[in-house]
């Protein structure tokens, strides 16, 4: 079984892309995150064609986030009931597996604009709910996937030296992310062996993907019965070679069930 996520930075303007992408990487779920387009304007049918099912949530403009699966997915949840918010940024399916339900939950987590923001704040607020959340969906699903942007870098190996001390990074940012580690959930990509400077998201300013200045913020975290079957994680660098790319890229965890 092989899980991704992607920020597609508007699926509009990239669905080809991820159509595209589907084609040569038919994973069993994929996580999109940024749809920036309202629930009904979802493009239903493009996937449908190609075997897949969906479940989402969007708004104009802004966030928006869907799971597209093999398996007809069951149990949809929209939004964290923990945390009412008219931010559509969480959507959680369950799908049948031979080792029994598998949760999945993509999350589009804030990005927190600045230390001395309001947003800084609801991102903090945020990340609490999500925890309390998850809490609750490990009890009932021990077979939990947890994918998305999270817009936080975990530790200094996962970014370059220019965001040293900024947003994204910072002590209480990191903190959070740990906080939902602490609740039996593994980085898969830290699982393996990895390049130094693996990165998942460059800016489009300053030529940040051909200097490789980046940063790592979207992660795939397992519960432990999906960790210790967790063969693989990969990020793949290809799709941000695209013409007019999304800023981010994805990453690929491989399960064995």
């Amino acid at each position: 079984m092989k899980i991704a996520t992607w920020n597609v930075n508007s699926l509009k303007v990239r669905l080809p892309q991820v159509i595209a992408w589907l084609q040569e990487n038919p994973v069993d779920a994929l996580c999109l995150q940024e749809l920036k387009q309202e629930t009904d304007k979802f493009p239903l049918d493009a996937f449908k064609e190609l075997g897949y099912e969906c479940a989402w949530t969007g708004q104009k403009t802004y966030n928006g986030v869907a799971i597209i699966s093999r398996q007809k997915p069951f149990d949809i949840t929209l939004n964290n009931p923990f945390f009412p918010d008219e931010q559509q940024r969480l959507v959680s399916i369950t799908v049948p597996s031979s080792i029994g339900d598998i949760r999945i939950i993509c999350a589009y987590c804030p990005n927190g604009s600045s230390l001395d923001s309001e947003k800084y704040a609801y991102k903090l607020e945020w990340f609490k709910a999500l925890h309390q959340y998850l809490e609750q969906q490990l009890q009932k699903y021990p077979n939990l996937a947890v994918l998305g942007d999270y817009n936080v870098a975990p530790e200094d190996r996962d970014i370059h030296e220019k965001y040293s001390g900024d947003i994204l990074v910072s002590p209480p940012e990191r903190e959070a992310f740990q906080r939902l580690l602490n609740l039996g959930l593994s980085d898969s990509f830290r699982l393996f062996e990895q390049e130094e400077k693996s990165f998942s998201w460059w800016d489009y300013r300053m030529m940040g993907f051909r200097r490789n200045a980046g940063l790592r913020i979207d992660h795939i975290l397992l519960s432990k019965p999906l960790r210790d079957l967790c063969t693989e994680c990969v990020i793949d660098k290809q799709p941000r070679r695209n013409e007019q790319p999304s800023d981010h890229t994805p990453v690929i965890a491989t399960i064995d069930i």
